[in-house]
């Protein structure tokens, strides 16, 4: 089992930048990779990046340059750093942990967490 839990979600004006974490607990974590998902009003899910436990990244093609994702196994915490942000980023944001990962997406599992909203003003 896999427990998680998001943070650092809120409301910001057009420009400006959030750090949402993902804090995971229950296995160990630095074998795993971890995905960050959101699902704005009205719309499926989708994946926004990926890190495999390696550290390696993908991202989805909105969001490129302008989120980053990376870990820190010593704290058990995947982060998403969004700058640059846009009122089309408007979601919740999930984090899944222990999918597959690939060079260019990731699968994920049934580990979610309970998501954090973010919402972007114009």
């Amino acid at each position: 089992q896999v427990q998680l839990v998001e943070s650092g979600g809120g409301l910001v004006q057009a420009g400006g930048s959030l750090r949402l974490a993902c804090a995971a607990s229950g296995r160990i974590f630095r074998n795993m990779a971890v995905g960050w998902y959101r699902q704005p009003p009205g719309m499926q899910r989708e994946l926004v990046a990926a890190i495999a436990s390696g550290g390696s990244t993908n991202y989805a093609e909105s969001v490129k340059g302008r989120f980053t994702i990376s870990r820190t196994n010593a704290k058990n915490t995947v982060f998403l750093q969004m700058n640059s942000l846009k009122p089309e980023d408007t979601a919740v944001y999930y984090c899944n942990a222990d999918g597959e990962y690939s060079g260019t997406y990731y699968y994920p599992s049934t580990y979610w967490g309970q998501g954090t909203q973010v919402t972007v003003s114009s």
